[in-house]
């Protein structure tokens, strides 16, 4: 059901065209639906539009979203008839009816501090090379309080050493240096990209995956143009059972679709047989001392890694002793390799 407000609301569409499209998807988020919404209305940069996706929830989400319709904000109404069995379907589907120069993907169980529209803005008009900007987060639970988890892990980084609190590198060395080793841009909510590098085959491969496909996007996004980080926790990731976050280590899906997206970068960009065997085996240390998955399910995971990416225990072995050996200026780890 795809909706217009009133006759004012459609002219002010055809006529004022907003600067960010804000979507946001929602599936049984009714109890985060209030609080995501005043995130956003409560903005300090305010020339946006809003596009509310609700993919066939069964709680009262649809009851929530109806007490917006009348917002001048909210540009779109999309209720689905039928769940659409992906996330990224209804990411795709929003940035069709988006009209504004950047998109900002907000979803439903996350919120945002004031200025986080402000900040990311900022930093691209700064940056017309940018693609993608991206801000740190504070980790939050189901009632809205803090995990005390530093995600981000900037380590020497800092807005006082920085270009007004960001930094800006080039996309594709961004994916080989940083995106290959780690999905750093974790949160949709987190993340703001500029309409005119988006094509609708970026998501192709995504709709595909439940829990990397925003990774995978990420990277193909990124590798188009610059990314930005902005060095300030704007974004509050909530994370519960219920999100596809969790829901995806919990059933060991993440690591069957991790290792597809660790195959599209090793085909697409140049990441050196040293870098690949250090990741790999980072990969495999992590995957072998987890306690969340039963020796069977680890013992496949370790033969798809084996059979997917062409290595082995050797690799974990390589990956052990060059850790060692970190203190030597040219030995390679995740954060030596970071940008």
């Amino acid at each position: 059901m795809k909706v217009m407000h009133n006759s004012s609301t459609s002219d002010r569409y055809t006529k004022n065209i907003p600067i960010v499209s804000i979507i946001v998807p929602n599936y049984n988020y009714a109890r985060f639906l209030d609080i995501r919404m005043e995130s956003i209305l409560n903005q300090t940069f305010q020339d946006f539009e809003i596009i509310l996706l609700d993919d066939h929830s069964t709680d009262n989400s649809v009851e929530i979203i109806e007490k917006y319709r009348n917002n001048p904000k909210v540009s779109y109404i999309d209720i689905n008839k039928e769940n659409s069995g992906s996330p990224f379907r209804q990411w795709k589907k929003g940035i069709e009816y988006a009209r504004g120069k950047y998109i900002w993907i907000a979803e439903a169980d996350d919120s945002a501090l004031p200025d986080f529209l402000e900040k990311t803005i900022t930093a691209l008009e700064a940056t017309p090379s940018a693609s993608v900007a991206f801000t740190g987060s504070e980790t939050i639970d189901e009632n809205g309080d803090p995990y005390g988890r530093d995600i981000d892990k900037w380590y020497k980084k800092s807005p006082q050493k920085t270009n007004g609190g960001w930094m800006a590198f080039n996309g594709k060395e961004y994916v080989v240096h940083n995106l290959y080793w780690h999905c750093y841009v974790y949160n949709a909510s987190m993340t703001i990209f500029r309409k005119e590098y988006y094509s609708p085959d970026l998501l192709d491969d995504s709709i595909k995956m439940r829990n990397a496909g925003d990774w995978l996007f990420w990277i193909k996004i990124t590798a188009k143009g610059d990314i930005i980080e902005v060095y300030e926790k704007l974004n509050l990731f909530r994370l519960h059972r219920k999100s596809a976050t969790v829901a995806g280590i919990m059933s060991g899906n993440n690591v069957w679709e991790d290792i597809k997206v660790m195959k599209y970068v090793e085909d697409h960009f140049n990441v050196g047989k040293y870098r690949k065997a250090m990741r790999l085996g980072q990969y495999i240390k992590v995957l072998r001392r987890s306690k969340q998955y039963s020796p069977e399910t680890r013992r496949k995971m370790m033969n798809a890694i084996r059979t997917s990416l062409g290595v082995g225990m050797g690799t974990f072995r390589m990956e052990r002793i060059n850790k060692m050996l970190s203190f030597i200026p040219f030995t390679l780890t995740q954060q030596k390799d970071r940008l």
